[in-house]
């Protein structure tokens, strides 16, 4: 009995490890129903939507470069994979930053399209 329930532990654990940048890719565009466009995400990254800011405003047009918070002035690590590597390996924290960063920005909840966009241009960047 201990050793199915360590077995089914590690098994738990295994499936409960980080995701990775290319997994978020997938779910959105699963979500969205159509491919991501990295053309798409760059326009959207660096273009103001609604809100004073855009992406681009906090994380710099080059997101494989550290920024600085527009308001606060905090300092953010790189947002593009290549060159952060924690950066979209856990669903709570993407989630909770998609959802409060695209209320800053476009003061909405960002599509399933927008993200998959963004993650396409994101991993592309080098």
């Amino acid at each position: 009995m201990r050793r199915t329930l360590a077995i089914a532990a590690l098994l738990f654990a295994a499936s409960a490890q980080a995701e990775t940048p290319r997994d978020f890719l997938t779910r959105f565009e699963k979500e969205a129903g159509a491919a991501a466009s990295a053309e798409r995400g760059a326009r959207f990254f660096t273009s103001k939507q609604g809100g004073e800011w855009s992406c681009a405003s906090c994380h710099t047009d080059k997101p494989t470069q550290a920024g600085r918070h527009a308001k606060t002035d905090k300092p953010i690590t790189p947002l593009a994979p290549a060159t952060n590597a924690e950066r979209f390996t856990d669903a709570a924290k993407v989630d909770k930053w998609f959802r409060r960063n695209c209320n800053d920005t476009l003061n909405r909840i960002c599509s399933a399209q927008e993200k998959a966009d963004v993650m396409a241009w994101l991993l592309a960047q080098k």
